[in-house]
């Protein structure tokens, strides 16, 4: 591994287009309908994910530079999940230009995918990249990848697909290419689980959501995000094969993993 500058050629993030604010719970509504990424969802995506991921700048900090030690020349870059492209542009901080790579995201919106391209073309990213419209629950096959990325996004997969899916991403990784996951996990304890869930929420209420918010974002999710516990992940991801496993990130309740194959 050696160390990689800076892309230069890049806009820095700070220049990249805002997201609106996110408010998409704060009135009070008679029927919760369940959570989906769709136009209203994209519209406030990254200042979601800004408010509800604890350390998110520093999470996908960590991605670019694990990232940046793993992509190989030659080879692809996929993000399984990819929504507005934000870790796509993390780990071009940590490659340099002429490095060899494409990128490909997946996304199961296509407005989340238009979002993507609009900030992958405002920010001049010097990779290729594809973007492609899937629904992870139907499968993937992966090809000639060093690394693979599924960021708060298997959470998301239904349970009883989740292991045919890490299983193809194994497969299609190269030797000594790396799965990277963030995730959403429950506690070992169910004292912890309620403790960390708390402080999950009076993180969400300093970064200014409403109990109004919070409650009704909760219930919306419900049917949609099925979380496992940390280890239950480590045993599901050995399973498919990655027997080099290891926790880059923990807070309460959620976690970085990387497995190498």
């Amino acid at each position: 591994m050696t160390d990689k500058p800076k892309n230069a050629d890049m806009l820095p993030s700070s220049e990249v287009m805002a997201s609106a604010p996110d408010r998409l719970f704060a009135e009070p509504r008679e029927r919760i309908n369940d959570f989906n990424f769709g136009t209203e969802t994209a519209a406030v995506f990254d200042d979601m994910l800004d408010r509800s991921v604890p350390f998110y700048g520093e999470i996908q900090r960590m991605i670019g530079e694990l990232a940046g030690d793993f992509a190989a020349d030659g080879s692809s870059i996929y993000d399984l999940g990819c929504s507005t492209a934000n870790t796509f542009l993390a780990i071009g901080t940590n490659l340099t230009p002429d490095l060899n790579v494409k990128f490909i995201g997946l996304d199961s919106s296509e407005e989340m995918l238009r979002k993507a391209g609009q900030k992958l073309a405002s920010t001049r990213f010097p990779w290729p990249y594809e973007l492609t419209h899937k629904d992870l629950n139907e499968g993937v096959q992966i090809e000639n990848a060093s690394v693979a990325l599924m960021v708060l996004t298997l959470q998301f997969v239904r349970p009883l697909n989740r292991e045919s899916l890490i299983s193809s991403l194994h497969r299609g990784l190269n030797h000594n290419g790396c799965l990277i996951l963030v995730e959403k996990v429950l506690g070992e304890h169910t004292t912890f689980n309620r403790l960390f869930i708390n402080h999950y929420y009076e993180m969400k209420k300093r970064k200014g959501y409403s109990e109004i918010e919070i409650a009704q974002k909760r219930e919306a999710l419900e049917n949609v995000l099925v979380p496992y516990q940390l280890d239950e992940n480590i045993r599901l991801l050995r399973r498919c094969g990655f027997h080099n496993v290891d926790v880059f990130f923990k807070w309460y309740n959620f976690c970085g993993i990387i497995a190498i194959k």
